[in-house]
C-alpha cells in the first residue's frame, strides 16, 4: 500500500516509517499541506494521511477520488477540517480517536501552572540575573473550582490531575459518564452553572455546531471576575476577539491557548523573521497574562508512537477487511465512528 503523507514534520517520520515498514506500507512524505492545489501529489497512491490543518473539502475529496485514492487517514482525533458529509459513500475516512490523553491533559496543567505561578516570567528574569519577586505573586490551585467542558478521555485525565491538586470539579458534557461524579468533589452541571462558579475553565470537547464559540462575549459575562481560560482542544471553541476584550476589561484573569481559531495560517511554521498580520493573535501573544503554544499538547514520544501505530492499523484493517472501527461515517445528520461497517 502506498500513502501520500501531507504536512510532514521531522518528528512525524520515525514512527510512521517504522510501523509502515512492519506492515508493508510505503509512505511518500510531502512537507506541503493537502489542499485543492496539492491533491494531485497523491496520484498513484492508495490513500492520503493528513493532519489538522490540511484541507479536505468537497473539491479535494473529488480530486482524490478521481485519482483513485481510496482512503483518507487522519492522524488526529478531530475532523472539523473534513467534509465528511460529501465523502460519505465515496472514500473511506479513518481517524485516531485517542493517542495519549495524558499528553494533552498534562500540557493543559503545565500551561496553567506556568501562568498562575509566573514560571515563564521567572525564567526570563533569572536568565538576566534579576531575582526580584515583585509582580510574581500567584495563587493556590488547592480549593479552587475548575470547570471542565468535555469529559472524554482527555477531559477525564485532566480532572484526575486537578483532583490531585485538591481542586473541586464542575463538569459538563452532552453525554455524561455514569461513573465520574462522586457527589461532592466532582459534579456534572449545566453550562450556566459552570460558567458562574468556576475559577478556571478548561475546554476538552470537539468542535461542532453546538460548541463553536462556546466561549464568547455572552458566556464570559457569566463568568467570575478573573476567570482563567484554558483551551487545548480546538481553536474555534473560543471567540478570540471576545477573549481579547475580556482580557482587556480584566474579566479574564489569564488565558492559556494551545490552539487558535485561525491557527492554520501560522502554527507549525517559523514566522520569527516576519510580521504576523493577524492582529488578534499578535495582541493576545503580547498580553502579559496570555500563554500561547503552537498546538503542541499532543507532542510526546508516546503520543507520536500511538498515532503512527493506530493510523497504520486503521489502513491495514480497511484494506484487508473493508471496514475499520475508527472509520468516520455520516449518519443521522452528524459524523460518528463506524458501527455497522456498511458505509459503502
Amino acid at each position: 500500500m502506498k500513502i501520500a503523507f501531507f504536512d510532514t514534520k521531522p518528528y512525524d517520520r520515525p514512527s510512521f516509517e517504522r510501523y509502515g515498514e512492519e506492515n508493508d506500507i510505503k509512505f511518500k512524505f510531502f512537507e506541503t499541506r493537502l489542499n485543492g492545489d496539492t491533491a494531485s501529489l497523491a496520484a498513484g497512491c492508495d490513500g492520503v494521511c493528513v493532519f489538522v490543518n490540511d484541507i479536505v473539502d468537497d473539491e479535494v475529496i473529488d480530486k482524490l477520488t478521481s485519482l483513485g485514492v481510496k482512503y483518507i487517514a487522519l492522524r488526529c482525533a478531530g475532523f472539523n477540517n473534513v467534509d465528511v458529509r460529501h465523502a460519505f459513500g465515496k472514500i473511506h475516512i479513518v481517524r485516531v480517536p485517542a493517542y495519549s490523553p495524558y499528553a494533552v491533559a498534562e500540557h493543559a496543567m503545565a500551561m496553567l501552572l506556568t501562568s498562575i505561578r509566573r514560571i515563564h516570567k521567572a525564567y526570563i528574569r533569572t536568565r538576566d540575573f534579576n531575582f526580584s519577586l515583585s509582580g510574581m505573586t500567584g495563587f493556590d490551585l488547592h480549593g479552587k473550582t475548575v470547570g471542565v467542558i468535555g469529559t472524554g478521555r482527555i477531559g477525564r485525565a485532566f480532572i484526575s490531575i486537578c483532583r490531585g491538586f485538591g481542586m473541586r470539579v464542575l463538569a459538563y458534557d452532552k453525554f455524561r459518564a455514569a461513573d465520574l461524579e462522586d457527589g461532592e468533589n466532582i459534579r456534572y452541571v449545566e453550562l450556566d452553572e459552570l460558567f458562574e462558579n468556576s475559577d478556571i475553565i478548561s475546554l476538552h470537547c470537539p468542535l461542532t455546531e453546538e460548541t463553536y464559540h462556546i466561549i464568547d462575549e455572552k458566556t464570559l459575562e457569566k463568568c467570575r471576575h478573573g476567570v482563567v481560560i484554558l483551551n487545548t482542544s480546538r481553536g474555534a471553541l473560543v471567540d478570540a476577539e471576545a477573549l481579547l476584550s475580556g482580557i482587556k476589561s480584566r474579566k479574564v484573569g489569564a488565558a492559556c491557548l494551545d490552539v487558535y481559531e485561525e491557527e492554520s495560517d501560522f502554527f507549525f511554521e517559523d514566522f520569527s523573521g516576519h510580521i504576523v498580520e493577524d492582529d488578534t493573535l499578535a495582541r493576545l501573544i503580547s498580553m502579559p497574562n496570555v500563554i500561547v503554544t503552537s498546538h503542541q499538547a499532543f507532542l510526546t514520544e508516546e503520543a507520536l508512537s500511538n498515532i503512527a501505530e493506530t493510523t497504520v492499523k486503521n489502513l491495514v484493517s480497511i484494506e484487508r477487511d473493508g471496514r475499520c472501527e475508527n472509520e468516520l461515517c455520516f449518519r443521522g445528520g452528524e459524523a460518528e465512528d463506524c458501527k455497522t461497517g456498511k458505509c459503502f
